[in-house]
C-alpha cells in the first residue's frame, strides 16, 4: 500500500469524526503572565463541545510553536494543566523549558479529562464505536484543529510547527504527524510498540479504550503509520522496562520505522533507557529540548 493510500485508509477506519472535520472555533477568554510570556485560556468549540486549551507565547514576535498532547495515566482530573503544572512521570511541566528555548506551546484538554470528565473515557468510547465513529479519530480531529489554530496565528511560524507528548500524548503526537505533514517536527516520549504483539502479549488492555479502531490491525502495523512521519524529524523515546511499550512490541515497530526512513536515517533519532519504565528521565529532558532546538528553534 503506498502511503497516500495508507493515510487515506486511516482516515476512514478513524470515522467521519476525523475525516470531515472543519476547522475550529476559538474564543480567548483571559490571559496571564507565565515566566515572562503570555498564557492565553482558550476555548476551543468542536461541534458544540467545549474544549478548554493554554496557549502559551511570547510577549511579541513570531516564534516556532509545539502542539504539546498531555497524557492519560488514569488521572482523568489533569488534562490541559500538564503543559504548565507537569505530573509525577514527568520531570517537571515542560512550559517553562519550552519558554526558555523560545518555543510557543499550544496544550487541548482532550475528551474524558479534567473540565471534559463527564461523559468518561469508555462511555464516549463506546458510544463512539455505536455511532460508526472513534474516540481516537475524535482526539487527533482535535489534535488537528490545533494545528490549523498555530497555523493561523500571528505570532507563530508555520513552517516551525511540531507535536510532542508524553504517554497517550506520545501516541497522538506520532499518530497526527504521520496523517499532517504540516508538522516539521515529533518528540515522542514513551508509548511506541506494534499494537498486534501487544495484543499477542495480552499487554493491550494496559492502555486505554480511547485508541480502539476497528479493522486497525488488518491495515497496518504501528512502525507503519509513523513511517508516514519520513522523511520528517521523528525522536522516539523510551524506557526499556515500560510495560506499556514491552521489548518484542518495541523492536517491530522501531524495525518498521527504521525501514520507511531509509534514506533519511538522519531524521530519526531514538533514545532508550535502559533500566527505566513508563517515565520521563532527566536525560530524556535534555534530548526532548536539545532535538526541538535543533529542528524547531535553530
Amino acid at each position: 500500500m503506498t502511503a497516500s493510500a495508507l493515510s487515506d485508509r486511516l482516515a476512514t477506519l478513524l470515522g467521519p469524526r476525523f475525516s470531515q472535520a472543519g476547522p475550529p472555533h476559538v474564543r480567548v477568554l483571559e490571559t496571564r503572565d507565565h515566566h515572562g510570556w503570555l498564557l492565553d485560556d482558550l476555548s476551543f468549540d468542536f461541534a458544540g463541545e467545549t474544549a478548554p486549551a493554554w496557549f502559551l507565547r511570547p510577549p511579541s514576535g513570531r516564534v516556532p510553536a509545539v502542539l504539546y498532547a498531555h497524557a492519560h495515566g488514569n488521572n482523568y482530573a489533569l488534562g490541559r494543566d500538564e503543559l504548565i503544572a507537569g505530573r509525577g512521570s514527568l520531570q517537571g511541566a515542560f512550559g517553562a523549558d519550552l519558554v526558555a528555548q523560545g518555543i510557543a506551546a499550544l496544550c487541548i484538554e482532550m475528551p474524558g479529562f479534567a473540565a471534559r470528565r463527564s461523559p468518561p473515557e469508555s462511555a464516549r468510547a463506546k458510544a463512539a464505536l455505536w455511532r460508526g465513529e472513534t474516540l481516537w479519530g475524535q482526539m487527533l480531529a482535535e489534535q488537528r484543529a490545533g494545528v490549523d489554530f498555530l497555523a493561523g496565528h500571528a505570532q507563530v511560524d508555520e513552517t516551525r510547527i511540531g507535536a510532542m507528548g508524553f504517554s497517550m500524548g506520545c501516541t497522538l503526537a506520532w499518530w497526527l504527524a504521520a496523517l499532517d505533514p504540516r508538522i516539521r517536527a515529533t518528540s515522542a516520549l514513551c508509548c511506541f510498540a506494534d499494537i498486534g504483539e501487544l495484543v499477542r502479549l495480552g499487554a493491550h488492555d494496559l492502555h486505554g479504550d480511547f485508541m480502539t479502531v476497528p479493522g486497525l490491525l488488518a491495515t497496518a502495523r504501528s512502525g507503519e503509520i509513523a513511517g508516514l512521519i519520513a522523511p520528517r524529524a521523528l525522536q522516539i523515546a523510551i524506557g526499556a522496562q515500560d510495560p506499556l511499550t514491552p521489548p518484542t512490541a518495541f523492536d517491530i515497530a522501531r524495525a518498521d520505522l527504521t525501514a520507511a526512513y531509509a534514506g533519511s536515517e538522519a531524521a530519526l533519532r531514538f533514545h532508550i533507557e535502559p533500566e527505566d519504565g513508563h517515565r520521563e528521565t532527566p536525560a530524556m529532558r535534555l534530548a526532548v529540548l536539545d532535538f526541538l532546538r535543533r529542528e524547531l528553534a535553530a
